[in-house]
């Protein structure tokens, strides 16, 4: 585990602390990365019902996941056998039954529906692994809780990383620089798509020297030719074709922290339209993470960004960024931040984003990112990949 048992009981003091500012009784968490955040608990067992009970009052907190899983649960997690509830096998996947049924009563018969009677309980609304099954059952199951959006409490409580969180994405950033150097000298003409593919996820989770890859929250996508307008395309059978281009965007993972990074790789020679959109891409990209300072806000280095296209007239409806860290299916980003104007977060030194000045344009397209952090002068950028449309022969 990447941090001690005080990190983590700091981190529910402290996810305790905003349910209680925001008047909540207690936090009902099932997204995986919250999880991890908060307790360490790294297994695949999201796919199924599982979350985390954390009180507001106290910080005390339950585990409620498979029986299988809860079972050993205590291996990556730094919780009490006391703090595990595992539900019984002959619940899943029954038509007539879900597992929170089985749950809510257990939680009566501990006592944690009467410990937070009365209070409002924050459920995590956009939750991918939050059912409406799941729901539904909790909400019939204890009838004495008022479920309400939490409005990502603990995602924001994510967003300014540790010294020793940075250290593992900067880990990741290394990973990922080395997978993206793969992944361009696989690419050729005649080649098949899914073999660049294979060898993109080598590298990722073979690492490189003494840093250990992880699975990555997002598959590789290569949007390829006259489909690179489109971005989380993945791959195909079909082979690489001369005078094509390929965006390709990835990231590296370690210890569950991630650090993306896109960039287009031209194969043969390159349409004219193509390399100026390229590099006013890459320009813009540039302009915008040079001008990152603490005190800004996310807002006033978007329009930076968007100050730049305007000026060449070109168009971008996408935001140009997001929060990034930890990351588990199907997502590496925190769902907080976003780099576009109307966001007016002050940005604080140790925050960490994905910066990705992608060009969906019909025709021609290219897409260029970087992972960085904000420090208390500027930026630190977390890959070492090439800032220019790469091209191949």
């Amino acid at each position: 585990m990447p941090f001690d048992s005080s990190e983590y009981r700091q981190r529910r003091e402290k996810a305790a602390r905003l349910a209680r500012e925001a008047g909540f009784a207690a936090l009902l968490i099932t997204d995986p990365s919250n999880l991890y955040y908060l307790t360490g608990y790294n297994a695949w067992s999201f796919y199924m019902p599982q979350f985390l009970l954390l009180s507001a009052h106290d910080a005390g907190v339950l585990f409620v996941a498979r029986e299988m899983d809860a079972r050993g649960a205590h291996r990556t997690a730094y919780l009490s056998t006391e703090e595990i509830l595992g539900y019984p096998e002959s619940t899943v996947h029954r038509r007539e039954l879900h597992p929170f049924d089985w749950v809510a009563k257990e939680l009566h018969n501990c006592g944690w529906v009467q410990r937070l009677s009365g209070g409002q309980v924050a459920i995590e609304g956009d939750g991918h692994y939050f059912s409406v099954r799941s729901y539904l059952a909790l909400r019939d199951g204890i009838p004495e809780w008022e479920f309400a959006d939490g409005r990502g409490i603990v995602n924001w409580l994510r967003l300014v990383k540790s010294d020793a969180e940075i250290e593992l994405m900067r880990n990741a950033g290394r990973v990922v620089t080395n997978a993206m150097a793969v992944a361009v000298d696989a690419i050729a003409a005649g080649v098949p798509q899914h073999r660049v593919a294979a060898a993109i996820a080598h590298a990722q989770v073979a690492g490189i020297d003494e840093i250990d890859g992880d699975y990555p929250a997002i598959v590789p996508m290569l949007p390829t030719g006259e489909a690179a307008d489109t971005p989380h395309l993945t791959w195909t059978a079909r082979k690489f074709g001369d005078s094509e281009t390929v965006a390709i965007e990835i990231a590296g993972a370690h210890c569950r922290y991630h650090t993306p990074l896109a960039r287009t790789v031209a194969i043969g020679s390159v349409p004219r339209e193509l390399d100026r959109l390229a590099g006013l891409t890459v320009e813009g990209l540039t302009l915008a993470i040079d001008a990152i300072r603490p005190g800004l806000t996310a807002g006033e280095i978007a329009d930076v960004y968007w100050r730049f296209l305007e000026k060449h007239s070109l168009v971008k409806n996408s935001r140009l960024g997001y929060s990034i860290g930890i990351g588990y299916p199907p997502d590496w980003g925190e769902g907080t931040v976003s780099i576009r104007r109307e966001d007016t977060t002050v940005l604080e030194p140790n925050m960490t984003f994905h910066f990705i000045a992608g060009m969906w344009l019909q025709g021609h397209s290219c897409e260029f990112s970087e992972s960085l952090r904000v420090t208390e002068r500027g930026t630190e950028v977390f890959t070492q990949a090439p800032r220019r449309l790469i091209r191949r022969s």
